[in-house]
């Protein structure tokens, strides 16, 4: 699952104790596990290993440069959305032809970025969009002859239980292509000078916890592909996008193995080049965010802890109603909890809201959540914050962003400095 652990009561990360890190960087923080990332990266690529796959880790998820640096040393390739990741990755040393693009409004300039970078593939999601490309590549091109490589994003009308926002895989999102139009796209598109139409793009959402959808996913995808080979479109690869589940709950969904067990045998003997675009599976667990408790006080009916992590630093939980497992970082031994669970309540726990200080009403990290009791500079560990924590956060309220900290065995390193208040107006003089 992870290289967080309880040691004697206290928290560590990997080898080294949370409360040391506390100590020399205060609270908050986000604290990564460079062992937990490699770990999951390559637990992935061992699934896959009977096929032609490439996985390009989303940076999105967790895009510090110094984790995408070794990421990129551990072979993973990448997905990006944005033309500021499409930095972010030449920046850390990535190979610009293992990096696929995705992302439903990229502009002008972000597509002729790409283009002189010489990604691998970009993932296309609507008609407009790739005669933009076409256009671009087409001036691009000229001097060097290159083609474009496109994957057609297609919508397999696929659905599995998660978050509304979290949906993307059915015809009424602003994602992709309909399955029906596809052949259309193809025919209209297939053979063209400037663009290499010959990968097809499948993303189904985020929070999956079977197999079962993206088995679904992939039959009605190798239907679409034979239909355009018989039709001599050459179909090259497929890219089954990310949205893989993790475990914010201890063993609550299917590890690598048990998805490409599914998978990999319907893409045996297809002649398709795999492409992979894992985030939250591999750096949910990485990252814990470490808050300490400010004031404890009972309104009400309702006991309140309040901490220095508000919805600013992580708002999965006010956004997506996200689940995030807390628990001190200092317990009794009868506290270590065996798993992290909603269900986990050890006798002698406190029912509270944990709280931050954002002057919203949706400032929270949990609700009703028992946990051991806490009083005022007591630390707490948000875990499963790897992935859509720090990128996701704001200065809201004026608040300086927390530092992100990363742990190799027993040596740890800050690789994003804590911002200052010179910071927050800095752009704007």
């Amino acid at each position: 699952m992870d290289f967080f652990n309880y040691r004697k009561g206290n928290l560590f990360a990997e080898d080294v104790d949370i409360a040391q890190i506390a100590a020399d960087v205060d609270t908050p923080a986000y604290i990564y596990s460079k062992a937990t990332f490699t770990d999951h990266l390559a637990k992935i690529q061992k699934a896959y290993e009977a096929l032609d796959t490439t996985v390009c880790f989303s940076v999105k998820a967790c895009g510090n440069v110094n984790i995408l640096k070794f990421m990129a040393e551990a072979g993973s390739g990448f997905d990006i959305v944005s033309g500021g990741e499409l930095y972010r990755v030449l920046q850390a040393g990535g190979d610009p032809s293992q990096v696929v693009y995705a992302g439903v409004g990229k502009t002008d300039q972000e597509i002729t970025e790409a283009l002189e970078a010489g990604i691998g593939y970009f993932n296309i999601e609507s008609e407009q969009e790739l005669e933009t490309l076409i256009r671009l590549a087409g001036q691009a091109t000229a001097g060097r002859g290159a083609k474009a490589k496109v994957a057609l994003r297609v919508n397999p009308d696929v659905k599995y239980k998660t978050h509304a926002f979290l949906t993307t895989g059915v015809k009424e999102t602003k994602f992709g292509v309909d399955i029906e139009r596809a052949l259309n796209v193809f025919e209209t598109y297939g053979d063209n000078s400037a663009v290499d139409l010959s990968a097809l793009h499948v993303h189904l959402g985020t929070g999956g916890k079977t197999i079962d959808p993206y088995v679904e996913a992939v039959e009605k995808i190798l239907v679409l592909v034979d239909r355009l080979r018989e039709k001599g479109h050459r179909i090259e690869a497929l890219d089954l996008g990310g949205g893989y589940g993790a475990d914010y709950e201890t063993d609550t969904v299917p590890s690598a193995a048990e998805y490409a067990a599914g998978i990999v045998p319907l893409l045996q003997n297809k002649d398709l080049k795999l492409i992979l675009e894992p985030g939250k599976s591999i750096c949910a667990n990485a990252g814990i965010l470490l808050t300490r408790v400010v004031y404890v006080k009972q309104g009400g009916s309702k006991s309140f802890v309040i901490v220095d992590a508000g919805m600013n630093d992580l708002i999965r939980p006010s956004l997506y109603d996200a689940f995030h497992f807390i628990w001190p970082t200092k317990v009794e031994s009868r506290f270590v909890p065996a798993v992290r669970s909603k269900e986990l309540h050890i006798e002698g726990s406190n029912v509270v809201d944990i709280v931050g200080p954002i002057c919203e009403g949706a400032d929270f990290l949990a609700k009703d959540r028992p946990i051991p009791g806490v009083e005022r500079g007591d630390l707490l560990a948000v875990f499963s914050a790897g992935a859509y924590g720090f990128t996701m956060s704001s200065n809201y309220n004026s608040r300086c962003r927390v530092p992100e900290v990363l742990v190799d065995g027993e040596h740890f390193q800050v690789i994003r400095r804590r911002e200052t208040y010179e910071d927050l107006t800095a752009l704007e003089r």
